[in-house]
Order: C-alpha cells, then sequence, then structure tokens
C-alpha cells in the first residue's frame, strides 16, 4: 500500500464521529428541490466543511433551483476523476421541525438520511482525505447539484460537460440494502399528455360533444401495450383527470406517463411510438399533446464493468465483500453514463426506505465505503 493510500484511510478511519456531525448537520436542513434556500442552505454547510482542509468551493448560481457546486484537489489540468452528490431531497419545507436527524447504536434516520445525505458526507470526506494524500497524477473532482428528484433540468449541462472531460465518474448515491453497489440503472422519462375535445350536455345533445376523456382512455390502452417485459420497458399512466361534471361531455383531460428503459438505443424508438398514439385522432373533435417534463438515461452495465471489478478489490483489502447490482431507479450517472464514460453508482453508505418517513442509513458503514471510494480513485491513479 502507497504511503499516500495509507495517510488517507488512515485518517478516514478515525473520522467517524465529524462524519455522523456532517450527516445531522445536513439532514437537519430541509433542503426540498423546489426549495432554493434551503438546497443552497445545504451547500453552505459542505462549504465549510471543505474548508477545513483548505479546499475551495467554485459556485455557478441558479435561478429557481439549488446552485451548482463544484470542489477539486489534485492539478488544475487533466482528465479527471468525477465525484456526484445532490443536495435536494423529496421532503417538504417543514420536516426537519416534525421529524429531524435521531439516531441509535446502528443507524441514523431523518429526511434524506442516505438518499443521499450520506453520499455528500462520503464525497467531502474523500476530498478532504485525498487532500491529505498528497500529490495526484489527475484532478479529483466533486459536482454538488439542486434538482436530481426531480430530473436534474439545471443540473444536467452541468453534469454532461463534466462528464465530457473525465476519464471516470463515481456517484455516491446509497450503497443498497443488501449492502450492493450499482452496477446498472433504468432510464426514465416523465410525460405530460393533455387532450381537448367539445363539450356538450350528457343528455340533451351528447352526439354534439367529443370526450377528451373517452379520447384519453383510448391512447391509454395503446400506451400500457408498448410494455415489454423481455426488453426491461415499461410504460405507466399513473395520474389522470379530466372533465367538469359528470353530465358534461369532457372538454380537457390530461394523464402522466411514466416510461422506463433499460437501453439507450431504446429510448428514440419508445419517444417516436409515444408520439404517433398521442397525435393520432381515435376520436373526432379531439386534439392531443404530449410533453417531456422530466427525462433520465440509463446506466448500462457493461460501462460499470471495470470500475465495479476495481471497487470490488479495494473493497475486499478494506475488510468487505460487495456485488454490483441492478435497478430500475434512475440518478445523474445514467447521464454520464450514456456519455460513454466509465461510471459506477450507490457507492455512499449502505442505507433503506428512502423517500419515506423510515428513511435510514447504517453509520458502521459511513467509513468503509468513504475508505473503499478513495481507494478506488487512487488505484485508478496507479493504472494511470
Amino acid at each position: 500500500m502507497s504511503l499516500a493510500k495509507t495517510a488517507a484511510l488512515e485518517w478516514l478511519a478515525t473520522q467517524r464521529e465529524p462524519m455522523t456531525s456532517l450527516l445531522q448537520r445536513l439532514v437537519d436542513t430541509d433542503s426540498n428541490s423546489h426549495d432554493k434556500a434551503g438546497v443552497d442552505a445545504v451547500g453552505a454547510v459542505l462549504v465549510a466543511a471543505l474548508a477545513e482542509d483548505g479546499i475551495e468551493v467554485a459556485r455557478t448560481p441558479v435561478t429557481d433551483f439549488g446552485d451548482i457546486l463544484a470542489a477539486q484537489v489534485g492539478p488544475a489540468t487533466g482528465a479527471a476523476v468525477l465525484l456526484l452528490g445532490h443536495r435536494d431531497t423529496v421532503f417538504p419545507p417543514g420536516t426537519v421541525a416534525s421529524r429531524g436527524f435521531t439516531q441509535d447504536a446502528r443507524q441514523a434516520y431523518g429526511p434524506g438520511v442516505a438518499d443521499m445525505k450520506g453520499g455528500l458526507v462520503a464525497s467531502c470526506f474523500a476530498l478532504r482525505a485525498l487532500k491529505r494524500a498528497g500529490e495526484l497524477p489527475f484532478p479529483v473532482r466533486v459536482l454538488y447539484t439542486g434538482d436530481e428528484e426531480i430530473g436534474s433540468g439545471t443540473a444536467r449541462p452541468h453534469l454532461e460537460a463534466a462528464a465530457r472531460a473525465a476519464r471516470a465518474v463515481l456517484n455516491c448515491e446509497p450503497g443498497r440494502v443488501s449492502g450492493n453497489v450499482v452496477k446498472a440503472r433504468k432510464g426514465g422519462a416523465s410525460l405530460t399528455i393533455k387532450v381537448s375535445g367539445r363539450a356538450a350536455h350528457s343528455g340533451v345533445n351528447h352526439a354534439e360533444g367529443a370526450s377528451a376523456i373517452q379520447a384519453l382512455a383510448l391512447k391509454v390502452i395503446k400506451l400500457h401495450a408498448l410494455t415489454d417485459y423481455g426488453r426491461g420497458i415499461t410504460t405507466n399512466v399513473g395520474l389522470i383527470e379530466g372533465g367538469t361534471s359528470s353530465n358534461t361531455v369532457a372538454p380537457s383531460a390530461t394523464a402522466r406517463l411514466d416510461v422506463r428503459f433499460v437501453a439507450l438505443a431504446d429510448w428514440p424508438e419508445l419517444q417516436a411510438r409515444i408520439e404517433a398514439i398521442v397525435a393520432e385522432e381515435e376520436l373526432p373533435g379531439t386534439r392531443a399533446s404530449v410533453t417531456i417534463t422530466g427525462l433520465f438515461l440509463p446506466m448500462e452495465e457493461h460501462l460499470s464493468r471495470d470500475l465495479l471489478a476495481l471497487y470490488q478489490r479495494e473493497a475486499q483489502a478494506i475488510g468487505f465483500s460487495v456485488e454490483g447490482e441492478f435497478t430500475g431507479g434512475c440518478a445523474d450517472s445514467g447521464f454520464t453514463a450514456s456519455l460513454g464514460v466509465p461510471t459506477l453508482c450507490g457507492l455512499g453508505p449502505v442505507g433503506g426506505k428512502v423517500h419515506t418517513d423510515a428513511e435510514f442509513l447504517v453509520l458502521d458503514t459511513l467509513v468503509p465505503r468513504t475508505q473503499a471510494l478513495v481507494a478506488t480513485i487512487l488505484a485508478l491513479a496507479v493504472k494511470a
């Protein structure tokens, strides 16, 4: 083991209490995706923690969502190893006041404790450990974004720009409940379908109407028929609304469609088929349109294979075994993998029941998962 690696891992071995303290400060700061002030307040906590080791943070202002934060150790130029982390959560402002950070002997609890404030702690302390490890042959950069839970609409251009110049991307989303990391993820799209029709009294002049609800129902059947389990494709209309009263032929209707897919190449075909179904006039007098309101690209397994093998080797040396796992959930790692950049995900501390009141993080995984993250980065340095 190199002196730099030994120094970094030994320092991290002493940091459980400071890591837990930082986790508490992050969890006890409300940061819903639409709460810019809260997301930026989480950023301020991270800026202060990085400053303890003299690591400066660059800020790119974002108008309606959390600002983009970037920090770096190592040389100023060169293809970087890029760490990812999002500061937003799904929980509304005021959640901390009713159920803030708590812990018992084994686990910590609170809004966003695993997804992904535990991962923010890991990436922050990884950067601090690397700063103490001495010279690196390439930069190690972390990008903290503010709207991942609602599709990374403002963050995506920054993620892709940073990834294009990277040699590898390591995303500190929570480790799986099984203890595994994430080797592949589905892509996913959220779409809104709006149908307009023609109102009429359902008893007096029913024939003069054109029901937007009927037209939408016909489309939903065709949209659901696009599901292909063999190819890992699912379509689901999970929300519908429309009409004005039960005795009025509905003049309007809206549906929210969720689409999931495994292969990047499947999305253009799926999009075209959805647009064709929506455009078809199945009921005279009705019209429909579709808008993509959110899009995550898939993280395909072949782009994580070498990084996973490297991570497994380093984790074993630290003292734990880990496998790669596929998940149907989406994350920013899909954007980087879809550029062809080697990407591995789920490298944060182990947690579970995310997006619920019972969300938890296993405290004993804070240090070893961060050590494995740092060891993997330094192993890439050896390969370089």
